[in-house]
């Protein structure tokens, strides 16, 4: 048995707290295309009776009453406006406010998942989940008005065709009915391969896409550009190949569905043959309005079929929740290795390059399995709790860490949301960057570019110790914290951090591959 899916759940729960939303939005539907079928029959007979009555001589003319028919079909054309206008506006708000909520959902599942599932899942793929497959959900909440609309459309088309030939009515009936289930099920297996292609090679174009770009001056330095735009373009090309191999898909179902509405048209207009001609023209148009009424039914069976590839593809990237942990203690010692440290000491991590210095940081973190018996969080064994679970008495500085493309306020925040500014200008100071800080422009509202191309890398390097002394944790976690900085400034912040620990009274694991 299959698990459950996660998104189906919340779609399910978003249809209940839209019901009243997709009510109105399949009545209003229904009301548009009874309006359309009805008024085009209408058109139909009045037009073919106003022909006859043309040719029966002036006495027919005058006998022939125009008025209520005409205020019939403006009646029914301000119907069928209304209709529309509602149900895309009820559908489209019921679909809005419910992917208004599911996109920073899936973000925050993302986030939150373990390393070992969101470390390995690329940008350009979480960018597709985010950006294309939740598009393709939203169709099922646009689409669901289809159904009313084509049930409606036929049912208004049926007791019109039958003033002309009951039997006419039937056999489009049985034949509409007939076209809708067997293209319906003939699209899901045309159309669903070629969409998951799609999006599969969305996900690499954009990956590729962001792998090159950033490097774009080096390329051009080292005579790269031509082949890194070439592997661009291959994915481009393949993207553009499942395109239209979706499109031959989509047209062969056109010609499909066209020669099915040719049919049904011409079987209404032979079996209506013996009725007066003004009820045969009622009769065809009418069966061609409920045509179109239908086609939106078959549309969204098109679009189904990308979706459940959507959903299948956003299931695959949710992780399960686990069962609720109890929070470590505010007070917590650490044991590393080996050694006990109680809150407020401080251990030096040394050791050559790749000796796995920073892996072990990961592991306490929780960006990668902890090692049975190597950490401990106050007793407990980090490898017995879940993933993260010690990360609110850490505060890290990675030896990589990356600046947000925003203000120097933007990047600090993300370490105390809510520090006075006071606290963000001290955690300058104590890293040396305080200084050229108040030289740019705005100051700590200064744009800093593109992943903080403003900064070299030792600001930089700074910027992400200073946002690690803003977190309110019982432990700072730093590595390689003054790796690059010339030996003034080093000892600058080597002095102030000391004193900012001694006022603090947080513990410190420094990583470093020199021993002073």
């Amino acid at each position: 048995m299959s698990a459950p899916s996660p998104i189906r759940a919340f779609l399910r729960e978003q249809t209940r707290r839209r019901r009243a939303d997709l009510l109105v939005a399949g009545l209003a539907a229904a009301l548009a295309a009874a309006g359309a079928t009805l008024m085009l029959g209408l058109s139909g007979w009045f037009l073919a009776g106003a022909a006859a009555a043309g040719l029966g001589g002036a006495l027919t003319v005058q006998a022939f009453n125009y008025l209520l028919p005409s205020a019939g079909l403006r009646g029914l054309a301000i119907v069928r406006t209304a209709g529309r206008y509602g149900e895309r506006l009820f559908s489209h708000r019921a679909a809005f406010q419910a992917l208004a909520a599911l996109r920073p959902a899936l973000f925050a599942t993302i986030a939150a998942a373990p390393p070992q599932r969101s470390l390995t899942l690329s940008g350009g793929k979480a960018s597709a989940h985010l950006v294309q497959d939740v598009d393709a959900v939203e169709t099922l909440f646009v689409r669901r008005s289809a159904g009313w609309a084509g049930w409606a459309g036929a049912g208004a088309a049926g007791a019109v065709i039958a003033l002309a030939s009951p039997l006419a009515a039937v056999v489009f009936l049985a034949g509409l009915a007939t076209e809708v289930l067997v293209l319906r099920r003939l699209a899901g297996r045309l159309t669903t391969p070629p969409s998951a292609a799609q999006a599969q090679q969305v996900g690499r174009l954009k990956d590729a896409l962001g792998a090159y770009a950033p490097a774009t001056a080096e390329l051009r330095c080292f005579g790269l550009a031509d082949p890194a735009l070439a592997a661009v373009m291959a994915h481009d090309q393949a993207l553009s190949d499942a395109v239209l191999t979706r499109r031959d898909r989509e047209a062969l179902l056109d010609v499909i569905e066209a020669a099915a509405a040719i049919t049904l048209l011409a079987a209404v207009a032979i079996l209506s043959a013996p009725a007066a001609t003004p009820l045969r023209a009622l009769a065809v148009l009418a069966a061609f309005a409920a045509i179109e009424a239908t086609a939106g039914v078959l549309r969204a069976a098109r679009d189904q079929g990308g979706a459940d590839a959507a959903i299948a593809r956003l299931d695959a990237a949710i992780a399960a929740p686990s069962a609720p942990v109890a929070d470590p203690p505010a007070e917590a010692r650490l044991r590393i290795l080996g050694h006990d440290l109680p809150p407020g000491a401080r251990l030096a991590i040394t050791g050559p390059s790749g000796c796995g210095k920073t892996s072990l940081v990961e592991m306490l973190l929780g960006l990668r399995p902890a090692a049975p018996g190597a950490l401990a969080v106050s007793g407990a064994p980090l490898e017995s709790r879940p993933p993260g679970w010690a990360r609110p008495l850490l505060a890290w500085a990675p030896q990589d860490a990356r600046i947000l493309t925003g203000t120097v306020e933007e990047n600090l925040r993300l370490g105390a949301p809510d520090a006075p500014e006071a606290a963000l200008w001290s955690a300058l100071e104590d890293a040396q960057l305080a200084e050229r800080v108040r030289g740019l422009a705005g100051g700590l509202r200064a744009w800093l570019g593109d992943g903080g191309e403003i900064l070299s890398g030792g600001e930089r390097r700074r910027l992400a110790l200073a946002r690690a002394l803003l977190r309110p944790a019982p432990w700072l976690v730093l590595d390689e914290p003054t790796e690059g900085l010339d030996p003034a400034t080093e000892a600058a912040v080597v002095e102030a951090l000391a004193a900012r620990l001694a006022r603090t009274g947080q513990g410190l694991l420094l990583v470093s591959h020199r021993l002073a």
